[in-house]
């Protein structure tokens, strides 16, 4: 059946995405710590980071990095966090949050929920960000 985050780029389930290509996705968290978390996520299902392939792992690294210039430019946060925690769904996946405080990064300040018009709009505003930074090519998909 997949990862739940194979179903939702496989369309199955909803997701707000603002980055698509073939190896490589990301899309809003439904449950953010902050606005604009944002999970960067391999198309292959590696349960544990260190074992993805490396030529994979640079993709997504180099994708993270994209998406983290774009939530500092867009939310101007002191820091954007990038975390690896990967015990809720075992598919590798990369946190980025805007980051205003050491002390928020814990996903027990994570919401229960997200209002799907609130996360559409982010989206939006994240895919216009990356495309003013030049960095179109993994949003053009998108209108």
């Amino acid at each position: 059946m997949g990862s739940v985050f194979t179903r939702i780029m496989n369309g199955e389930l909803p997701g707000h995405f603002v980055w698509k290509d073939a190896t490589a996705t990301a899309f809003l968290s439904i449950n953010p710590i902050e606005t604009g978390h944002t999970l960067v996520v391999p198309r292959v299902e590696v349960d544990h980071w260190l074992d993805v392939p490396d030529g994979v792992w640079k993709h997504v690294s180099d994708i993270s990095r994209l998406i983290g210039r774009a939530l500092e430019a867009r939310f101007a946060p002191p820091r954007v966090a990038m975390m690896i925690a990967g015990f809720d769904v075992a598919h590798t996946h990369i946190h980025l949050i805007p980051a205003y405080h050491q002390s928020r990064l814990n996903f027990a300040h994570a919401a229960a929920s997200a209002d799907a018009s609130v996360l559409a709009a982010t989206a939006r505003e994240i895919r216009d960000t990356l495309t003013t930074l030049g960095c179109d090519h993994g949003v053009a998909s998108f209108t």
